[in-house]
Parts: C-alpha cells; structure tokens; sequence
C-alpha cells in the first residue's frame, strides 16, 4: 500500500514536470509568435520617422510621457531581435532607444530631446517590405519653422526641385540594385548647382537628404519658398527591362480642375494657392469673378508647364533616347497646384540593364542635370516672368505687319538699324509680312 502511495505521488510529480515544460513551451511560442526584425530611423529637417519591421502584423499599444519626454511603445507576443546602441546616434529629436520584456510583452522606450507631434500607423506588405509599424515625430509649428525664404537676387526666378522618393520609399529598384531615390537626388543636386550658377535663377531643394516628404508636403514646400517653378525628377520602370527612354510629364487638365474646385469652395482661407491674384479672389463677393482669376491662373500655369516641357524635351533629345517624344499627361500629386507651374521628368527606365548603369553614372547625371537647366532657361528667356533678371537681357520676338520696316522697328524698340540687322543676320534691309525678328531687350 506504502508503496503504491510513493509510485503515485512519483507519477504526480513527473506529470507535474511536465506540464511545466508544456506551458512553458506554449509561453515561449506565444511570445515568439512575432518579432522586430529591424528598425530605421529617417531623420528629416521637419520630422523624424521610425519603421519597426515586423514579422506579422503588429499587436501594439503606445503612450506619451513627460520629465523627460519618452514615447513608449508595448509589442504583445513579440521578440525584439534589433541591437539598439546607435540607433539614435544621427537623429535630433529620438535621444535612445532602449527596451525590457514583461508578461510576454516587449517595451521599447525612445527618449525623447522634447514634445513632438505624433503619429502611429502599421503598414501591410509591399514591395520589397513585410509588415511594418510607422512612426512619425513632427516638430510643433513646423510650418513656420521651416519655412525658408531663399536668399533672392532682385529678378531671380526660384526654380524648386523634387527628388523623387526618398527616406523609407526607394522608389523603383534596378535589377543591380539602384535605387530610385538615390538616382533622383544625385540628379537634383547637380541641377541645384547648375541652376545656381546662372545669373537670375535659383534653386530651392524640396528635398536634399535621405528622407520621405509627403507628396500633398512638397507642393507646400514649394509655395512656402516662393518658387515660380517646379521640376519633380523621377526614374521610370517596367516589370520587363526592355522600354528605354526620357518621357516628361504634366498634370491632366482634370486633375488640375479638381483641385482649383476645392480650393475654390473654400476660397477666403485658400486663396493664397491660387497665385497673383488670390488677395482679390479672396475678397471678392462675385463668384463668377473668382471663378475667372482662378482659371486665368491655372491656365497660365498649364501653358508655362507644357512650354518648359517641349523646351526640356528639346534639350533631352540631345543626350539621351527619349520614350516619349512630346510631353505626356500625368494624374500626379506632385504636379496638382493651379498656381506653381511643374513639370515631372523620368529620366529613364531604371529597370533597362544599360539605362540603370548611365542613371549611376555621374557624367550622365550631369548631362541630364544640364538638358533640363538648358530647357527650363529656354523657356524663361523667351517668356520672362516680370520684374526678372530674364526680362532684361536676351531677345523677344516681333511679327512683322503691314506697314514696317527696318527703320520703323529700329526707331520703335530704340535700336540701330546695323545691330538689328546683325542680330537676325539680315543680309538687306528688306521684310517680309509675318517674319519673325529677335529684339535684343533692355535693362
């Protein structure tokens, strides 16, 4: 009897000992469930973002807390598998990172330098990323904080440029491994430069590191920086590497009416997207009236848009093989504002073998840099914005009418008859009705 007391209890014991074992391997498989693979922070002149990847989707939980600022983030069932040392070491506003486990849960805390504007959002696969968990911290009043007015020449006209992508969105990938935003900011660094260095230009950056800037975001930037004109640059791709070739965009004309439409319901807060004459489209009680300046505007804009693009196209063809030879229309949000003219140039298919390694290549980098300085000079020159260093200098045309001659036109634009002559290689003093003459224009 003793001894089968002992052998019951033993068989307790053992049993016992085992299901020990079996929670504990359900607990470890419970919390190994999910995992943080990795994590990258994108530190921006507006905003710092962190992107948690994660096996599955994230089952998460978040709060604030003050003296000193920490953002606090609970993964439930997840393992963390990321060192966290330097990861914080180029950003401004994350001070560490650092992290505990309890209960199943993983905690990372990030030290915050102060109190930032907060958002939290997971993101499902796609592309080259699985499951992810974003977070973005915005500087408060960032608006006016970063708001740049660039250092303006009197005459200048501000040239912005987006380089496509950027930060967490690498836009196309080649089949080396180019990735598009790094081809699209070394071209728009190069086209800073050369923009730079001619007299009446200037070139703002909307982005000029290795960072995301929302797309709605960059055409504010835009108009916070007073530019008169936008370039976006791209790269191309297609799931085959056999289209080759430059193309250069605008907006549809639908895209941009649907924008100057809302804009328009809300006219006295928004009228300064709506150009020159937003103080009137503003405080105008006649819609009808509204309506006219606004349309004039976006008119205007669709007609500097489509004259850089046929000049840049020109400039393009010279340089490299174009896959559309006249400039296409394009649903983009980059281009959407009715009162910044802007054009998008793909500057080739990064998914052609050849074409990925002359985008890598700097001297083509440079040579692109220059086709689209060249064509948006072009453009300018002809049709000057008023009160620019362009209206001063360089030719405008005349049609000659019934009536003119050599003397008439040269007393009229205050001009010697042998320089008119010069400048349009005239070999006699005769005109014909409907040639077209260059007058030198002056300061």
């Amino acid at each position: 009897m003793y001894r089968r007391i002992l052998l019951s209890i033993a068989r307790l014991r053992a049993l016992s000992f085992l299901c020990v074992a079996v929670l504990s391997l359900l607990s470890v498989n419970t919390y190994a469930a999910n995992s943080i693979d990795g994590i990258r922070v994108w530190p921006a002149p507006e905003n710092t973002r962190i992107v948690f990847d994660v096996k599955q989707k994230p089952d998460y939980k978040f709060f604030t807390l003050s003296k000193p600022n920490r953002l606090v983030i609970d993964f439930t069932n997840t393992k963390n598998t990321v060192a966290l040392k330097n990861l914080a070491v180029n950003d401004p506003r994350v001070k560490l990172f650092r992290s505990s486990v309890n209960k199943g849960k993983t905690r990372l805390v990030l030290e915050l330098t102060k109190s930032y504007q907060l958002t939290v959002f997971p993101l499902a696969p796609a592309g080259q990323y699985g499951h992810r968990l974003v977070i973005d911290l915005y500087d408060k009043n960032r608006s006016k904080k970063n708001v740049s007015k660039p250092k303006k020449s009197v005459g200048d006209i501000i040239i912005g440029i987006d380089a496509g992508h950027g930060g967490e969105d690498p836009g196309s990938i080649g089949g080396k491994g180019t990735y598009e935003k790094r081809v699209t900011l070394a071209i728009a660094k190069k086209l800073q430069k050369v923009i730079n260095k001619e007299k009446g230009m200037k070139a703002v950056m909307i982005r000029s590191g290795d960072y995301y800037v929302n797309l709605n975001r960059r055409t504010s930037l835009a108009r916070d920086k007073h530019v008169d004109f936008l370039v976006s640059i791209h790269a191309d791709a297609f799931h085959t590497p056999g289209p080759s070739g430059a193309s250069v965009w605008v907006v549809t004309k639908s895209r941009a009416e649907s924008e100057l439409s809302r804009w328009l319901v809300n006219r006295e807060k928004k009228s300064e997207l709506l150009g020159g004459g937003g103080g009137v489209i503003k405080n105008t009680s006649d819609s009808h009236l509204a309506l006219a300046l606004a349309d004039m505007s976006k008119e205007h804009s669709l007609g500097v848009s489509f004259g850089v693009a046929n000049n840049v196209i020109k400039e393009l063809k010279k340089i490299t093989k174009m896959h559309k030879s006249t400039p296409q229309n394009g649903n983009f949000a980059v281009l959407k504002s009715s009162d910044i003219p802007s054009i998008l140039v793909e500057t080739g298919f990064i998914s052609n073998h050849k074409e990925e390694k002359n985008l890598t290549w700097s001297k083509h980098q440079q040579r692109l840099a220059n086709a689209i300085h060249g064509g948006i000079k072009k453009h300018f020159l002809a049709h000057p914005l008023t009160g620019s260093y362009f209206a001063s200098v360089g030719y405008k045309k005349h049609k000659v009418r019934s009536g003119e001659s050599l003397s008439v036109l040269a007393k009229r634009y205050n001009i010697s008859m042998s320089k008119l002559k010069s400048i349009n290689k005239l070999k006699t003093n005769s005109l014909r009705i409907g040639q077209t003459l260059k007058i030198p224009r002056t300061g």
